[in-house]
């Protein structure tokens, strides 16, 4: 777990990654994420929202970790929500949830 919020924050720093509802979004819809993680304890509405619009746009979806523990990684307060917008930051994420 702690490799992948490193992850996260590493990716954030280099500016490929996105937060916030509306943000990840618009990413999805414009074809730029390449990944989405949306946390355990968002809404259920969060959830169904972005597993339909993932699904959609065929874009990988994981369900992991707090919305804490999501807006600490990535130096924020909560985030229900994130998308990894570059391909290698994106697989390998997807190669460290696909461990767990």
């Amino acid at each position: 777990m702690h490799n992948i919020l490193s992850s996260l924050g590493l990716c954030m720093r280099s500016g490929n990654l996105i937060s916030g509802d509306f943000s990840v979004t618009e990413a999805v819809r414009k074809h730029n994420a390449q990944l989405v993680i949306v946390a355990e304890d968002a809404s259920d509405n969060t959830k169904k929202k972005f597993t339909n619009l993932c699904s959609h746009y065929q874009v990988p979806l994981y369900v992991w970790c707090s919305k804490e523990q999501l807006g600490h990684a990535i130096g924020k307060e909560f985030r229900a929500s994130i998308a990894i917008v570059d391909q290698g930051f994106s697989d390998m994420i997807r190669r460290q949830l696909d461990k767990e």
